[in-house]
Order: C-alpha cells, then sequence, then structure tokens
C-alpha cells in the first residue's frame, strides 16, 4: 500500500500569488523531497479568489456583465461564475468593488461604491440562477451595500433569487468603518465619519444589522443585503471547506500544510488557515504552514498546533521551503 499523502491547503497571498498557484509550488516542492504526490486543494475563506476556489472545485462557467469600479468608472466585463446547471450563481464583490481596482493614492472609504457588485448579482439573477452565493471580502468599500442595493433596486428587485453572503470575517455592521476602514484609506475623521453613516442606514433598514455577527463584511454589504433582502451569511471558510470536501480529505492525508500572506492574530478568528489547522488538530492529523509572513505569536502558534512554520514569498521560496519540509516528512523528523 502507498503511503498517504500529504494534503496541502494553502490560501492566497493577498496581492501577489493566487491559492492554485502557491498549492502548486508547495506541491512541486514535496515531491523534490520525495514524499508522494500531494493532495492539492487550494483553499479561500469567501475573500478573494472564493470564486477560482469553488469553480474548479464544483466545476461550471465563467460570465461577464458591464459594471462599475468602486470609484464609478465602467468596467467592460466583470466575471462572475454559474455552477450547478446555472442555477447557483458565484459573485465576488472584489470582483467589481474590490481595493485592487483603485491604485493606492485612489482609495476613498467614503465616496467608494458596491454598485457594481449589485450589478453583477442582477447579471447572475437575468442568467438563470435561483441562489447567488456573495463572497464578500477584498472591497474598497464601506459604504453599507448602498451602492449595491440601489443597482438591485433599478433593475426591479431580485425577483426571488436567494442571496447567500460568504464572509471572511465576524465583525458586526457597525465595526465596519473602525476594523476595516483604515485599509481602504480612511484616517481617523473618515471613520468616524462612515459610524455616523452607517448608524443612519442601519436604523432605516427593514431589519437593523448592528451587532448580527458576519454583517460587517465587505464594509457592511453583508449587513446590507441581510437586512434588506433577507440574505443568509455563512462562515465563508466553513462553506468552502465542505464544498473541497475537505474532511474526508484530510483524514486520508499524512499530513496538513496550509499558506497564506501573513499568520497573525486575524487567523485565529475565522480565517481559513486558523479554521483548517484546527480540525487538523482536533483529528489528530499533524499541520504545518508556510507563509508569507509568520507574525502569530508563540501562545497563537501553539493554539493551532503548527509543528513547523516556514516563512516564504515568492514560488522559489515556497517551493524550496516545501522540499526543506518534505524532506523532514519522510525522515520522520516532524
Amino acid at each position: 500500500m502507498s503511503a498517504p499523502p500529504v494534503l496541502v491547503a494553502p490560501d492566497s497571498f493577498k496581492g501577489t500569488l493566487r491559492a492554485s498557484r502557491v498549492a502548486a509550488a508547495i506541491g512541486a516542492g514535496l515531491e523534490r523531497g520525495g514524499l508522494v504526490p500531494p493532495d492539492l486543494c487550494p483553499v479561500a475563506d469567501g475573500g478573494e479568489g472564493t470564486l477560482e476556489v469553488l469553480l474548479t472545485a464544483l466545476g461550471g462557467e465563467t460570465a461577464g456583465a458591464p459594471a462599475t469600479d468602486p470609484l464609478g468608472r465602467p468596467i467592460a466585463s466583470a466575471g462572475f461564475a454559474l455552477i450547478e446547471d446555472g442555477g447557483t450563481a458565484i459573485v465576488e464583490v472584489a470582483e467589481a468593488s474590490g481595493l485592487h481596482r483603485v491604485a493606492d493614492d485612489e482609495r476613498d472609504a467614503y465616496n467608494s461604491t458596491t454598485r457594481g457588485t449589485g450589478e453583477l448579482i442582477v447579471a447572475a439573477c437575468a442568467a438563470g440562477a435561483e441562489v447567488v452565493l456573495v463572497a464578500a471580502g477584498g472591497s474598497a468599500t464601506t459604504d453599507g451595500g448602498a451602492g449595491a442595493i440601489e443597482a438591485i433596486e433599478e433593475a426591479g428587485g431580485l425577483r426571488g433569487t436567494a442571496l447567500v453572503v460568504l464572509s471572511d470575517v465576524r465583525a458586526p455592521f457597525e465595526q465596519a468603518p473602525s476594523v476595516f476602514g483604515p485599509q481602504k484609506g480612511a484616517d481617523a475623521r473618515t471613520v468616524e465619519r462612515l459610524a455616523k453613516r452607517l448608524a443612519k442606514q442601519a436604523a432605516t433598514m427593514p431589519k437593523d444589522p448592528r451587532g448580527v455577527p458576519m454583517t460587517g463584511a465587505a464594509g457592511g454589504l453583508a449587513g446590507g443585503l441581510w437586512a434588506t433582502y433577507g440574505a443568509k451569511l455563512e462562515p465563508g471558510a466553513a462553506f468552502v471547506l465542505r464544498a473541497l470536501d475537505f474532511d474526508r480529505r484530510m483524514r486520508a492525508a499524512h499530513a496538513v500544510i496550509v499558506g497564506e500572506g501573513r499568520l497573525d492574530e486575524t487567523t485565529l478568528q475565522g480565517k481559513i488557515a486558523g479554521e483548517i489547522a484546527t480540525r487538523a488538530r482536533q483529528a489528530g492529523v499533524p499541520s504545518h504552514a508556510i507563509v508569507g509572513q509568520h507574525a502569530l505569536d508563540p501562545f497563537g502558534a501553539r493554539i493551532l498546533d503548527l509543528q513547523v512554520i516556514a516563512e516564504a514569498s515568492t514560488t522559489a521560496e515556497i517551493e524550496a521551503a516545501a522540499e526543506r519540509l518534505g524532506r523532514a516528512i519522510a525522515e520522520r523528523r516532524v
């Protein structure tokens, strides 16, 4: 009987490497280190890369539609996906409303809009989707979903289509400005203005999203869709892992390797690397990490029970780190 494979389950290194590329680099290194071909399982947690991961795992087709970027500029064609014979669509917030759509010196947390995301939801409905999965991560916006809701209403509403928001954070609606505003270009005064605006929005919505976990995702877009359309809120990491049949693959593995751009305290707060490491610990499967930056304190690392944590930023560095780890696993040193 051949040895069980290592399960390679990295998230993307945001802004630099897609999850599939990281997984391929780790896999190549492990094989050079003397291990059998690994089980490659790139992952996502509802943030950037979720569309690609789910489309690869579940099959389907890509589609596109004109949309609006965070600053109101036209996008000729922004992508979404159709799976399950077109009955389900995947809309990634970052595709039209993402931070990558604006240059660093263009970031405008107060005036940025989610209108483009609403336009993609409308396009998915028009394509026949009965359910739209909204991957709510990586946004440049903090408009509480106002732009998206406006676009949906202008198109006549959802017309029976159900929304499921895959959240990569647990923060409630009212925390969106203080927790995520600064990374979108908001200074202290802008954070205060955003908080006041979201409070006014919350008070006029059909339901009040304040205090509800995950409603702060994508600058409050999750809360706006929950309050206005009854969108179901799902932890993105758990949803994706179910779709990937992750637990079965983990139990069949000799070890698990996670990866992300930065291992830090947020890893313990719902990010998929932390979710995977926790599941591996509970199942008695050794887990290791290859990350762009290791910024987790020793106590946090003990909580996750990661046996080896290696830093690597480029594909060459990732392959080299994986080769070293593969040799250590083959020689039973870890």
